[in-house]
Protein backbone atom coordinates (compact mmCIF):
# COMPACT_ATOMS: atom_id res chain seq x y z
CA UNK A 1 0.00 0.00 0.00
CA UNK A 2 1.50 3.81 -1.32
CA UNK A 3 1.76 5.96 1.53
CA UNK A 4 2.08 9.79 0.62
CA UNK A 5 2.97 12.39 3.27
CA UNK A 6 2.37 16.18 2.69
CA UNK A 7 1.85 18.86 4.85
CA UNK A 8 -1.57 20.26 4.22
CA UNK A 9 -4.63 18.38 2.67
CA UNK A 10 -7.33 21.10 1.46
CA UNK A 11 -10.62 19.63 0.39
CA UNK A 12 -12.50 22.68 -1.76
CA UNK A 13 -11.54 24.87 -4.40
CA UNK A 14 -13.36 27.41 -4.64
CA UNK A 15 -11.39 30.96 -3.81
CA UNK A 16 -10.78 29.82 -0.12
CA UNK A 17 -9.29 26.89 -0.88
CA UNK A 18 -7.14 28.27 -3.86
CA UNK A 19 -6.10 31.47 -2.38
CA UNK A 20 -5.26 29.34 0.77
CA UNK A 21 -3.18 26.81 -1.42
CA UNK A 22 -0.99 29.02 -3.01
CA UNK A 23 -0.28 31.10 0.36
CA UNK A 24 0.60 28.01 1.90
CA UNK A 25 3.07 26.62 -1.34
CA UNK A 26 4.53 30.29 -1.15
CA UNK A 27 5.49 29.72 2.43
CA UNK A 28 7.17 26.53 2.13
CA UNK A 29 4.37 24.19 2.97
CA UNK A 30 4.23 20.94 0.73
CA UNK A 31 0.02 21.44 0.42
CA UNK A 32 -2.71 19.83 -2.04
CA UNK A 33 -6.12 20.79 -2.79
CA UNK A 34 -8.73 17.68 -3.27
CA UNK A 35 -11.96 18.90 -5.29
CA UNK A 36 -15.54 16.75 -6.04
CA UNK A 37 -16.42 19.02 -8.59
CA UNK A 38 -14.80 21.66 -10.32
CA UNK A 39 -12.45 24.62 -9.59
CA UNK A 40 -14.72 28.02 -8.59
CA UNK A 41 -16.98 25.24 -6.80
CA UNK A 42 -20.45 26.83 -6.69
CA UNK A 43 -20.67 30.09 -4.26
CA UNK A 44 -17.59 31.21 -6.17
CA UNK A 45 -18.26 31.21 -9.70
CA UNK A 46 -21.93 31.86 -8.53
CA UNK A 47 -20.68 35.43 -6.87
CA UNK A 48 -20.58 38.79 -9.29
CA UNK A 49 -17.19 39.14 -8.49
CA UNK A 50 -16.96 42.61 -7.20
CA UNK A 51 -14.09 42.99 -3.98
CA UNK A 52 -16.19 45.33 -1.41
CA UNK A 53 -14.65 47.48 0.30
CA UNK A 54 -17.74 47.97 2.55
CA UNK A 55 -20.02 50.58 1.06
CA UNK A 56 -22.72 49.06 0.42
CA UNK A 57 -23.04 47.94 4.31
CA UNK A 58 -23.09 51.72 5.21
CA UNK A 59 -26.09 52.66 3.05
CA UNK A 60 -28.26 52.40 6.28
CA UNK A 61 -26.52 55.52 7.31
CA UNK A 62 -23.98 53.64 10.17
CA UNK A 63 -20.68 52.05 9.72
CA UNK A 64 -21.33 48.68 10.06
CA UNK A 65 -18.87 45.84 11.77
CA UNK A 66 -19.04 44.35 8.22
CA UNK A 67 -18.38 47.57 6.99
CA UNK A 68 -15.30 47.98 8.95
CA UNK A 69 -13.88 44.07 8.57
CA UNK A 70 -13.97 44.45 5.06
CA UNK A 71 -13.00 48.00 4.41
CA UNK A 72 -9.10 46.94 3.60
CA UNK A 73 -9.85 44.13 1.20
CA UNK A 74 -10.02 46.24 -2.37
CA UNK A 75 -6.31 47.68 -1.31
CA UNK A 76 -4.83 44.30 -0.67
CA UNK A 77 -6.31 43.24 -3.61
CA UNK A 78 -5.76 45.75 -5.92
CA UNK A 79 -1.97 45.52 -4.75
CA UNK A 80 -2.28 41.61 -6.06
CA UNK A 81 -3.96 42.48 -9.51
CA UNK A 82 -1.07 44.84 -10.01
CA UNK A 83 1.84 42.06 -8.97
CA UNK A 84 2.61 43.96 -5.77
CA UNK A 85 0.88 41.82 -3.34
CA UNK A 86 1.10 38.84 -1.96
CA UNK A 87 -0.20 37.14 -4.54
CA UNK A 88 0.78 37.79 -8.55
CA UNK A 89 -3.13 38.45 -9.99
CA UNK A 90 -1.53 40.57 -12.57
CA UNK A 91 -2.91 38.22 -15.26
CA UNK A 92 -6.67 38.40 -13.81
CA UNK A 93 -8.69 40.21 -15.93
CA UNK A 94 -10.54 43.09 -14.61
CA UNK A 95 -13.95 43.49 -15.58
CA UNK A 96 -14.08 47.57 -14.15
CA UNK A 97 -11.90 49.32 -12.22
CA UNK A 98 -15.10 51.12 -10.62
CA UNK A 99 -18.72 50.67 -10.23
CA UNK A 100 -21.44 52.93 -9.87
CA UNK A 101 -24.70 53.66 -7.38
CA UNK A 102 -27.57 55.13 -8.92
CA UNK A 103 -30.76 56.12 -7.37
CA UNK A 104 -34.27 56.45 -8.51
CA UNK A 105 -36.54 59.71 -8.00
CA UNK A 106 -37.44 57.96 -4.32
CA UNK A 107 -36.23 60.80 -1.47
CA UNK A 108 -35.05 57.09 0.46
CA UNK A 109 -33.37 56.19 -2.57
CA UNK A 110 -31.77 59.31 -2.57
CA UNK A 111 -30.96 59.60 1.29
CA UNK A 112 -28.97 56.05 1.06
CA UNK A 113 -26.75 57.29 -1.42
CA UNK A 114 -26.18 60.83 0.73
CA UNK A 115 -25.00 58.48 3.63
CA UNK A 116 -23.43 56.24 2.37
CA UNK A 117 -21.33 58.95 0.51
CA UNK A 118 -20.57 60.56 3.56
CA UNK A 119 -19.14 57.25 5.80
CA UNK A 120 -16.91 55.95 2.56
CA UNK A 121 -15.61 59.57 0.62
CA UNK A 122 -12.54 58.22 -0.07
CA UNK A 123 -14.46 55.40 -1.79
CA UNK A 124 -17.17 57.17 -3.60
CA UNK A 125 -18.02 60.25 -4.85
CA UNK A 126 -21.10 62.06 -6.53
CA UNK A 127 -21.03 62.40 -10.49
CA UNK A 128 -22.60 65.38 -12.56
CA UNK A 129 -24.06 64.57 -15.82
CA UNK A 130 -21.32 65.44 -17.92
CA UNK A 131 -19.44 62.56 -16.01
CA UNK A 132 -22.13 59.41 -15.88
CA UNK A 133 -21.74 56.95 -18.68
CA UNK A 134 -23.61 56.76 -21.57
CA UNK A 135 -26.43 54.46 -20.30
CA UNK A 136 -27.79 57.33 -17.36
CA UNK A 137 -26.78 60.34 -20.15
CA UNK A 138 -30.83 60.39 -20.70
CA UNK A 139 -33.39 62.66 -19.31
CA UNK A 140 -35.38 59.93 -18.68
CA UNK A 141 -32.52 59.47 -15.77
CA UNK A 142 -34.03 61.52 -12.61
CA UNK A 143 -31.96 59.91 -9.34
CA UNK A 144 -28.44 60.63 -8.53
CA UNK A 145 -25.94 58.74 -9.59
CA UNK A 146 -22.28 58.17 -7.66
CA UNK A 147 -18.99 56.49 -8.74
CA UNK A 148 -17.85 53.35 -6.61
CA UNK A 149 -13.94 52.86 -5.97
CA UNK A 150 -13.96 48.25 -5.89
CA UNK A 151 -13.33 46.61 -8.92
CA UNK A 152 -15.31 43.36 -10.46
CA UNK A 153 -12.95 40.92 -11.18
CA UNK A 154 -14.18 38.19 -13.83
CA UNK A 155 -13.71 35.08 -11.78
CA UNK A 156 -13.22 32.66 -14.15
CA UNK A 157 -10.20 34.40 -14.96
CA UNK A 158 -9.24 34.66 -11.40
CA UNK A 159 -9.91 30.84 -10.57
CA UNK A 160 -7.37 30.06 -13.34
CA UNK A 161 -4.67 32.45 -12.58
CA UNK A 162 -4.69 31.09 -9.12
CA UNK A 163 -5.23 27.13 -10.51
CA UNK A 164 -1.89 27.87 -13.12
CA UNK A 165 -0.25 29.40 -10.01
CA UNK A 166 -0.89 26.22 -8.08
CA UNK A 167 -0.64 23.60 -11.02
CA UNK A 168 0.27 19.79 -10.14
CA UNK A 169 -1.09 20.78 -6.45
CA UNK A 170 -5.34 20.54 -7.62
CA UNK A 171 -6.88 16.89 -7.77
CA UNK A 172 -10.13 15.75 -8.71
CA UNK A 173 -11.63 13.32 -6.08
CA UNK A 174 -15.33 11.90 -6.13
CA UNK A 175 -17.02 12.60 -2.78
CA UNK A 176 -16.98 8.65 -2.55
CA UNK A 177 -14.03 8.00 -3.71
CA UNK A 178 -12.80 7.69 0.21
CA UNK A 179 -12.42 7.54 3.47
CA UNK A 180 -10.80 9.12 6.53
CA UNK A 181 -8.25 7.38 7.90
CA UNK A 182 -7.90 6.75 11.48
CA UNK A 183 -6.58 9.90 13.55
CA UNK A 184 -8.29 12.40 11.17
CA UNK A 185 -4.55 13.52 9.42
CA UNK A 186 -5.26 11.58 6.61
CA UNK A 187 -7.23 9.84 3.70
CA UNK A 188 -7.49 6.53 2.14
CA UNK A 189 -8.23 6.53 -2.07
CA UNK A 190 -10.35 3.87 -3.01
CA UNK A 191 -7.21 1.86 -4.78
CA UNK A 192 -5.65 1.98 -1.09
CA UNK A 193 -3.30 5.04 -1.15
CA UNK A 194 -3.18 6.43 1.66
CA UNK A 195 -2.61 10.63 1.81
CA UNK A 196 -1.07 11.50 5.19
CA UNK A 197 -0.87 14.99 6.18
CA UNK A 198 0.06 17.47 8.80
CA UNK A 199 -3.63 18.92 8.82
CA UNK A 200 -6.59 18.94 7.10
CA UNK A 201 -8.40 22.42 5.79
CA UNK A 202 -12.13 21.90 4.93
CA UNK A 203 -12.78 25.06 2.53
CA UNK A 204 -15.88 23.31 0.71
CA UNK A 205 -18.55 25.80 1.06
CA UNK A 206 -21.82 24.07 1.59
CA UNK A 207 -19.88 21.06 1.41
CA UNK A 208 -18.52 21.49 4.74
CA UNK A 209 -20.82 19.76 6.53
CA UNK A 210 -21.03 16.91 4.70
CA UNK A 211 -17.51 16.72 5.47
CA UNK A 212 -16.96 17.60 8.85
CA UNK A 213 -19.67 14.34 9.30
CA UNK A 214 -17.09 12.38 6.90
CA UNK A 215 -14.58 13.42 9.87
CA UNK A 216 -17.41 12.54 12.60
CA UNK A 217 -17.61 15.92 13.98
CA UNK A 218 -20.80 17.71 13.68
CA UNK A 219 -19.34 21.07 14.87
CA UNK A 220 -18.66 23.86 13.57
CA UNK A 221 -22.34 24.04 12.46
CA UNK A 222 -23.20 25.75 9.25
CA UNK A 223 -25.92 28.00 8.10
CA UNK A 224 -27.03 28.91 4.24
CA UNK A 225 -29.21 31.60 3.14
CA UNK A 226 -30.40 31.07 -0.52
CA UNK A 227 -30.36 33.65 -3.42
CA UNK A 228 -32.40 33.16 -6.35
CA UNK A 229 -29.89 34.73 -9.30
CA UNK A 230 -31.21 36.26 -12.14
CA UNK A 231 -29.68 36.44 -15.94
CA UNK A 232 -30.51 38.63 -19.09
CA UNK A 233 -28.80 38.19 -22.40
CA UNK A 234 -28.76 40.28 -25.44
CA UNK A 235 -27.90 43.49 -26.63
CA UNK A 236 -27.13 45.09 -23.79
CA UNK A 237 -24.74 47.77 -22.55
CA UNK A 238 -21.91 46.53 -20.33
CA UNK A 239 -22.93 47.83 -16.45
CA UNK A 240 -21.29 47.38 -12.91
CA UNK A 241 -23.33 48.82 -10.30
CA UNK A 242 -26.24 49.03 -7.38
CA UNK A 243 -29.26 50.77 -7.70
CA UNK A 244 -30.03 52.43 -4.07
CA UNK A 245 -33.27 51.19 -2.68
CA UNK A 246 -34.35 52.51 0.82
CA UNK A 247 -32.50 49.81 2.78
CA UNK A 248 -29.33 49.24 3.85
CA UNK A 249 -28.76 46.68 1.23
CA UNK A 250 -28.64 47.32 -2.71
CA UNK A 251 -32.03 47.26 -4.64
CA UNK A 252 -30.66 45.54 -7.27
CA UNK A 253 -27.15 44.52 -8.23
CA UNK A 254 -26.07 44.42 -12.03
CA UNK A 255 -22.70 42.79 -13.45
CA UNK A 256 -21.99 42.25 -16.85
CA UNK A 257 -20.24 39.58 -18.48
CA UNK A 258 -19.84 38.59 -22.05
CA UNK A 259 -20.86 34.29 -22.71
CA UNK A 260 -18.84 32.27 -25.23
CA UNK A 261 -20.73 33.39 -28.01
CA UNK A 262 -19.73 37.01 -27.30
CA UNK A 263 -23.24 38.03 -26.03
CA UNK A 264 -23.67 40.37 -23.25
CA UNK A 265 -25.10 38.50 -20.14
CA UNK A 266 -26.13 40.83 -16.99
CA UNK A 267 -25.99 38.87 -13.67
CA UNK A 268 -28.81 40.16 -11.17
CA UNK A 269 -28.16 39.99 -7.42
CA UNK A 270 -29.52 42.18 -5.31
CA UNK A 271 -33.06 42.37 -3.15
CA UNK A 272 -34.88 39.95 -5.98
CA UNK A 273 -32.06 37.52 -5.23
CA UNK A 274 -33.35 36.89 -1.80
CA UNK A 275 -36.83 37.97 -2.27
CA UNK A 276 -36.93 35.55 -5.04
CA UNK A 277 -36.56 32.54 -3.29
CA UNK A 278 -40.17 31.56 -2.55
CA UNK A 279 -40.97 32.25 -6.48
CA UNK A 280 -40.55 29.67 -9.21
CA UNK A 281 -38.40 29.90 -12.67
CA UNK A 282 -40.87 32.31 -14.62
CA UNK A 283 -42.30 33.91 -12.17
CA UNK A 284 -38.75 35.39 -11.16
CA UNK A 285 -37.87 36.17 -14.15
CA UNK A 286 -41.53 38.01 -14.26
CA UNK A 287 -40.03 39.92 -11.07
CA UNK A 288 -36.98 40.65 -12.95
CA UNK A 289 -38.43 42.01 -15.69
CA UNK A 290 -40.85 44.44 -13.28
CA UNK A 291 -37.93 45.55 -11.58
CA UNK A 292 -35.42 46.70 -14.20
CA UNK A 293 -38.14 48.65 -15.97
CA UNK A 294 -38.60 50.41 -12.49
CA UNK A 295 -35.15 50.98 -12.20
CA UNK A 296 -34.19 51.51 -15.61
CA UNK A 297 -37.46 52.61 -17.60
CA UNK A 298 -35.30 53.91 -20.81
CA UNK A 299 -33.63 50.74 -21.71
CA UNK A 300 -35.51 48.67 -24.26
CA UNK A 301 -35.40 45.00 -22.83
CA UNK A 302 -37.93 43.61 -25.58
CA UNK A 303 -35.41 41.26 -27.22
CA UNK A 304 -33.36 39.73 -24.17
CA UNK A 305 -33.40 36.23 -23.14
CA UNK A 306 -33.71 35.64 -19.13
CA UNK A 307 -32.84 32.01 -16.80
CA UNK A 308 -32.51 32.04 -13.40
CA UNK A 309 -30.91 29.74 -10.94
CA UNK A 310 -30.78 29.08 -6.87
CA UNK A 311 -27.79 28.48 -4.94
CA UNK A 312 -26.82 28.65 -1.53
CA UNK A 313 -24.79 31.22 0.12
CA UNK A 314 -22.92 28.79 3.08
CA UNK A 315 -21.53 30.65 6.15
CA UNK A 316 -21.11 29.00 10.23
CA UNK A 317 -24.28 29.49 12.14
CA UNK A 318 -25.13 32.66 13.33
CA UNK A 319 -27.54 33.78 15.92
CA UNK A 320 -30.95 34.39 14.16
CA UNK A 321 -29.31 33.61 11.07
CA UNK A 322 -27.90 36.86 10.19
CA UNK A 323 -24.98 37.28 7.74
CA UNK A 324 -21.25 36.75 9.41
CA UNK A 325 -19.43 40.39 9.55
CA UNK A 326 -16.38 38.64 8.53
CA UNK A 327 -14.65 35.86 7.91
CA UNK A 328 -14.70 32.48 9.65
CA UNK A 329 -11.77 29.60 10.72
CA UNK A 330 -12.34 27.06 13.23
CA UNK A 331 -9.26 25.15 14.45
CA UNK A 332 -9.65 21.43 16.62
CA UNK A 333 -8.02 17.99 16.46
CA UNK A 334 -6.28 18.62 13.41
CA UNK A 335 -8.91 19.81 11.45
CA UNK A 336 -9.50 23.28 10.08
CA UNK A 337 -12.77 24.29 8.93
CA UNK A 338 -13.05 27.60 6.56
CA UNK A 339 -15.90 29.65 5.35
CA UNK A 340 -14.91 32.71 3.72
CA UNK A 341 -18.18 34.50 3.54
CA UNK A 342 -17.48 36.96 0.94
CA UNK A 343 -15.20 36.76 -1.58
CA UNK A 344 -13.42 39.57 -0.80
CA UNK A 345 -11.87 38.51 2.53
CA UNK A 346 -9.93 35.35 0.90
CA UNK A 347 -6.54 37.02 1.50
CA UNK A 348 -7.37 37.85 5.53
CA UNK A 349 -8.59 33.69 5.82
CA UNK A 350 -5.24 32.83 4.58
CA UNK A 351 -3.39 35.30 7.31
CA UNK A 352 -5.95 33.58 9.60
CA UNK A 353 -4.92 29.98 8.46
CA UNK A 354 -1.08 30.17 8.39
CA UNK A 355 -1.27 31.94 12.01
CA UNK A 356 -3.22 29.15 13.34
CA UNK A 357 -0.99 26.47 11.65
CA UNK A 358 2.36 28.33 13.55
CA UNK A 359 -0.06 28.54 16.46
CA UNK A 360 -0.17 24.61 16.52
CA UNK A 361 3.96 24.44 15.85
CA UNK A 362 2.87 22.85 12.40
CA UNK A 363 5.77 23.86 10.04
CA UNK A 364 7.02 23.55 6.87
CA UNK A 365 8.26 19.88 6.28
CA UNK A 366 8.59 19.11 2.43
CA UNK A 367 7.29 15.68 0.79
CA UNK A 368 6.93 14.52 -2.34
CA UNK A 369 3.61 14.36 -3.66
CA UNK A 370 4.44 13.87 -7.61
CA UNK A 371 2.76 10.60 -7.07
CA UNK A 372 -0.85 10.88 -6.11
CA UNK A 373 -2.88 8.86 -8.54
CA UNK A 374 -5.46 11.27 -8.82
CA UNK A 375 -6.38 13.11 -12.27
CA UNK A 376 -6.25 16.90 -12.20
CA UNK A 377 -9.17 19.19 -11.43
CA UNK A 378 -10.63 20.92 -14.25
CA UNK A 379 -11.81 24.17 -13.74
CA UNK A 380 -15.99 24.29 -13.35
CA UNK A 381 -18.17 27.01 -15.74
CA UNK A 382 -19.45 30.06 -14.70
CA UNK A 383 -23.55 29.87 -14.28
CA UNK A 384 -24.36 31.53 -17.57
CA UNK A 385 -22.73 28.83 -19.64
CA UNK A 386 -24.51 25.78 -17.10
CA UNK A 387 -27.93 27.52 -17.60
CA UNK A 388 -30.15 25.02 -19.59
CA UNK A 389 -32.95 27.00 -20.37
CA UNK A 390 -33.51 30.58 -21.45
CA UNK A 391 -36.55 32.18 -22.16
Amino acid sequence: MARIQTDIILFGGGIAGLWALNRLLQSGYSAVLLESAGLGGVQTLSSQGIIHGGTKYALSGALSDSAKAIGAMPGRWRACLTGHGELDLSAVRISAEHQYLWSTEGLASKLAGFFAGKLMQSRMRALDAAEAPALFQTQDFRGRLYRLDEPVLDIPSLIEVLSVQARHRCFHLAEQAWEPLPGGKGIRLQEGTELHGQSIVLCAGAGNEALLRRFGRSTPAMQLRPLHMLMARGRLPLLYGHCLGASANPRLTITSHRDEEGRVVWYLGGQPAESGVTRGFEEQIEAGRRELAVVLPWVDFTAVEWSSFRVDRAEPEQPGGKRPDSSFLDAAEGLITLWPTKLAFAPLLADRLLTTLEDQGIAPRGSDTAHIPLPPAAQAAPPWERAQRWI
